[in-house]
Order: C-alpha cells, then structure tokens, then sequence
C-alpha cells in the first residue's frame, strides 16, 4: 500500500489522539468540536482540547459545587451558573497548578492568555446557538502581553553556525562520533532553515520528490495542508545536492523511503530531533542565546527584511495569513530604518 504523505498522516495521527482527548471531556463538548472543524487544523483542536481538559479540571478542584462530579458528568447547565468571578479565579489558578501526575505547571502570560482565549471560543460557541444564557467569559479580559526580545543570530554567527555544522572542531568525542555519519545531513537541513525560512515541521515534512532543483523550488504544506512552492539560492542547492548524493545510498525503514531527511535509525528525521541538533551547534556559537528552529526562521525574515524593505514580501514568503504579524515581529528593523532616515534630507548646505 502506498504510504501516505507526512503531513496527511500527522493529521490522522492527531484525529486519533483528539478523539481519546474528547473521550475524558463532558459529552457536550463534542458538539464544540464538530462545530469548528470546518475551520481549524486538527493541531488546532489538539489545542482547544487541552485547554478545556485545563478548565474542567480547574471546576472540579476549586468549584464547591461541581467537586462533586466527575468532569464527564458536568452539564452547560453548570456552566450557565458561573460568574466573571469563576473565571477570574480559573486565571488565577492558571498561574501556578499541579497536573494530574502531580507535576507543577507555572502558565506565563502567553500561556494564560491562549487557555483563556480557547475558553472564550467555547462559551461563544454555545452562546450563538442560544444553548448557554449567559456568557461570562466575554466579559473576561484578556492577561496584558508585555513584547518579547525577538531573538534572532547576527550575520557572523549565521557563518559560524554552518562553519561549526561543517567542521565540528568544539564538539565533543561523543557528538563527534555522531557528527561524522550526520554532518552532511546536518548541514543541508540547517541551511535550508536559514536560506528559505521554513517551518520545522514543514522541513521534517519534505519528500525527495519535494525538492525541484530545475527551478530551485520546495513543494511544502503550510498550516491547514495548503500546498505552496518556496524557492533557494544557491547555497542551500549545494548542501541539498550533497545530501541527495549520499541520500541515495541510504536504504530506509519501510514507510520511510520518501522522506528526505532521515535519523540515524533510518526513519523519517522528527521535529525534536531538529531542534537537538540546532541546540547542539548553536549552543556553541552563541551560548547566551536559547536559539530553536524558530528562531532560523526569525533569523531568515530579518535578512529577508533588510535586503528588500518589504513587509508583505516577508509575509507571503514565511506563510503569515496577516502581515500584521509579520509587522509586529520586524518592528524594530522599522525603526531603525527611520532612524536611518534622518540624516538623509539636508536642510541647508554644511561648510
């Protein structure tokens, strides 16, 4: 039977876990979640799931009135009965809790905000449909987000990062070991991270049959499985060409013989393995800095940015459906860009 492509079978990957995550949540809930599917990737629901799984739990624990009941047993007609001031509490109780195998979870102001922001979708979910009265969690306001450094590698250490992956002089003898069969791999993999700007799992995603060197484009699935081609430059057609040479001679796991990047046991390379690796090097070249395969992607629209000035360029190549997100990570590269314009107009000739 012919293997499915990897972004079809995450999804149904994530379609069987969602549905054992919805199994330990009231019965209602599934009416929430057919409702969106249309609408959202089956991460996306992964998500929401979590989140209410969170907030269910919170009812049980802290609400006098529902300890009582197991979460499966718990009705809307309970959640009509909440106030704002349950909702406060649960935000509260969301900065610093105990799951269920008794570990301690601390929520930051993202965190908070994204459990919140699912429970608003909910409540207005059964609000529409006139199946809740009362809509307390539209009344909530959402936990004030305080910007981020955008973290990103400088031009040099762009350089010395592929000079480490190329050489692997301050590795120590055990990676070294690993670094002789892999560095090729590891090479073309980061390099095609920092010259197209991908996602990780778009770059775990890719098919040999992806890469069309004819006209320097990667077919990839972006967020949703909508098929888009991004094109290279020169230096990441080198590293991919060096790659395939020995890619070829590779006999893969069966299911896996598509896969253009493979793990040492043969099988497709995964999300965390890719970051292990961009840890691994980075850490070298730039230890203060907590750089993940995000943060190439950062490193990419920024240089993509000052080359071109073009915002929306920057959006439609990293796949952002809003500039507005493109334009709220690059804002300081604006910034200096005006400030650069001030010494440019002059107003009377100097002597």
């Amino acid at each position: 039977m012919k293997s499915l492509p990897y972004y079809e079978q995450k999804d149904r990957e994530n379609i069987k876990k969602l549905r054992a995550m919805i199994q330990e949540l009231p019965p209602f809930c599934l009416d929430f979640f057919r409702g969106i599917e249309p609408q959202t990737s089956s991460r996306t629901r992964i998500a929401y799931a979590y989140d209410l799984k969170v907030f269910f739990d919170f009812l049980r624990k802290e609400n006098p009135v529902l300890k009582k009941l197991e979460i499966r047993d718990i009705s809307l007609s309970h959640l009509d009965q909440l106030l704002v001031t349950d909702l406060e509490e649960y935000m509260e109780y969301l900065k610093y809790r105990f799951n269920d195998r008794d570990q301690e979870v601390v929520n930051k102001e993202r965190g908070i905000m994204r459990k919140v922001s699912s429970l608003k979708s909910f409540y207005n979910y059964y609000y529409r449909r006139e199946l809740l009265k009362n809509n307390p969690a539209a009344l909530v306001k959402l936990p004030k987000l305080h910007e981020k450094e955008i973290i990103r590698l400088d031009i040099d250490e762009v350089a010395m990062l592929l000079d480490e992956v190329e050489r692997g002089e301050s590795l120590t003898d055990k990676q070294k070991a690993f670094h002789n069969k892999t560095k090729i791999r590891d090479l073309a993999l980061l390099t095609l991270l920092l010259g197209t700007g991908i996602r990780v799992s778009e770059c775990v995603g890719l098919d040999i049959g992806d890469v069309d060197f004819k006209n320097g484009g990667l077919r990839i699935h972006r967020k949703g499985g909508k098929e888009v081609t991004v094109y290279f430059g020169v230096e990441v057609e080198d590293a991919l060409q060096d790659y395939l040479d020995e890619r070829r001679h590779m006999v893969s796991v069966e299911g896996h013989e598509n896969a253009l990047f493979l793990s040492l046991q043969m099988k497709r390379i995964s999300v965390r393995s890719v970051e292990n690796l961009v840890k691994k090097y980075a850490k070298i070249v730039t230890p203060l800095k907590k750089i993940t395969p995000h943060k190439l992607r950062s490193t990419y629209g920024t240089a993509l940015y000052r080359e071109t000035g073009d915002i929306y360029l920057v959006a439609d190549v990293l796949g952002h459906s809003d500039v507005n997100t493109t334009k709220k990570h690059y804002a300081a590269l604006d910034d200096a860009r005006r400030r650069s314009a001030r010494d440019k107009v002059r107003l009377r000739e100097t002597e």
